[in-house]
């Protein structure tokens, strides 16, 4: 046989090596040529775990299926501070830009959501909307608390805010004033004062005017968008995190709680309903699933629980009112202080606490009332009737009385001894006889018996 040529070998060699790599180019110019791909989700509501968890996913898949833009609409009063930094280091590091809408006409992003608005590549507002007031929140109902503690978490906001709207090229002054001011902006104030970057009326609008639009990455890079005629991707929460974000709302958790609560109270007072105690074990766990979710505070379920017991002494003690009083404040404050966040003061409402709080102090002040009566009832049948009842004592055999007692003759003891005729008042049955007290002065007997 000839020998193989080296060049032809070499030749071999190269178009083993180029055939592949030429493909895999031309597969990706196919994919660049195709249609540009628009992922759009929505942070509705309050933001949480439940609520970074779904960004922090639909983020991740825009990613891996080469999104060219991904689109936040948003309308929220703001949320947790955890899940706000969460979702803000996400969009931070994205490969793809992100955009953030505020919208419809009417939307909010206040708080977290002002935090959040600020973080995009491209923030953006609809006509009708506001943005802004991001103090950080402390105790129930505003009050005040140690300042030292309070200037602290508004400067560790403050300077974070600085820190992204700084690399953003945004307006520092304006944005930090939402935080150490609770300054809040319409579209048109916050278009002027350059912390947005649009407003658009619609999603359309909004897409049409990003078309051709290069805009700066956090990292200091520049991304040139191209939305013509993009393919829209709704990305949706999965049906646990439907689930979850429901329950993961710090009303709906005060509720369960107190549901559950209510419910074993109801099964243990009145043995045997059965309904009331399934429905209250279902609700507590759930309750306890929504704790492990949300960063509960100690000391509010520690108030809930001594709430239920001021309730419970109300029912039991004369105290005019002032203990049940004292039990829906603490139901109130446990509520208010039961879910906390510094720096959104994301927690349970005051309407919903005390639309809780009031009909469960009523009914749960009932419900003791109705046992504590119950024991004072007297024994209709059986034996233990006979306690209370007067008799008479009718003779003496063998040292022990007998006494007429509800139409029978008792054997019956005494601390004293007593003489046919004696009135007297069961205070125990003991078998088949009665111990007795007397009742009143001997009578002469009505039912004289003749000794054998």
């Amino acid at each position: 046989m000839r020998p193989v040529p080296q060049v032809a070998i070499a030749v071999v060699l190269g178009v083993a090596v180029w055939a592949p790599a030429s493909l895999g180019q031309a597969g990706r110019a196919g994919a660049v040529a195709g249609p540009p791909r628009v992922v759009e989700l929505r942070i509705g509501g309050e933001i949480n775990p439940v609520v970074s968890e779904f960004v922090n996913g639909a983020l991740d898949s825009a990613a891996r299926e080469g999104a060219s833009l991904i689109l936040i609409t948003m309308d929220t009063p703001g949320g947790l501070s955890d899940s706000m930094r969460e979702i803000m280091q996400k969009i931070l590091a994205s490969p793809v830009p992100v955009a953030v809408y505020v919208s419809p006409s009417g939307a909010r992003a206040a708080s977290a959501g002002f935090f959040i608005l600020l973080t995009a590549d491209i923030a953006a507002m609809a006509p009708g909307t506001n943005a802004g007031a991001s103090t950080p929140v402390f105790g129930p109902i505003g009050e005040k608390i140690d300042e030292v503690l309070k200037r602290k978490a508004t400067s560790d906001a403050a300077a974070y805010m600085r820190s992204i709207v700084t690399q953003r090229g945004r307006n520092v002054a304006l944005a930090e004033k939402a935080v150490t001011e609770s300054k809040a902006y319409s579209e048109r104030e916050a278009l002027e004062g350059r912390l947005i970057d649009l407003v658009a009326p619609s999603v359309d609008e909004l897409l049409a005017a990003l078309d051709g639009r290069t805009v700066r990455r956090f990292d200091g890079s520049a991304a040139k968008l191209s939305l013509k005629n993009p393919v829209r991707v709704a990305a949706e929460m999965n049906q646990r995190q439907r689930l979850l974000a429901f329950i993961a709302k710090p009303d709906i958790l005060f509720l369960l709680f107190i549901i559950g609560l209510l419910g074993i109270y109801v099964e243990f007072s009145h043995p045997g309903l059965v309904l009331p105690g399934v429905v209250g074990v279902l609700s507590l766990v759930v309750a306890l699933v929504a704790m492990r979710i949300l960063p509960v505070n100690v000391i509010g379920v520690l108030l809930l629980l001594l709430a239920i017991g001021l309730f419970v002494l109300e029912a039991k003690v004369t105290s005019y009112g002032l203990l049940g009083l004292a039990g829906v404040v603490a139901m109130v404050i446990g509520a208010l202080v039961l879910v906390r966040s510094p720096l959104t003061g994301f927690g349970v409402s005051l309407g919903t606490a005390l639309a809780v709080t009031v009909p469960f102090a009523l009914l749960a002040i009932f419900l003791m009332m109705l046992i504590l009566r119950s024991f004072r009832w007297k024994y209709a049948v059986g034996v233990e009737s006979l306690v209370g009842q007067e008799g008479e004592v009718t003779r003496e055999v063998d040292g022990q009385a007998q006494v007429f007692v509800s139409g029978e003759i008792w054997r019956a003891v005494a601390p004293q001894k007593l003489a046919p005729g004696t009135r007297v008042r069961v205070v125990k049955v003991d078998g088949l006889t009665l111990h007795v007290e007397p009742a009143g002065p001997a009578t002469p007997s009505q039912n004289p018996t003749r000794e054998t």
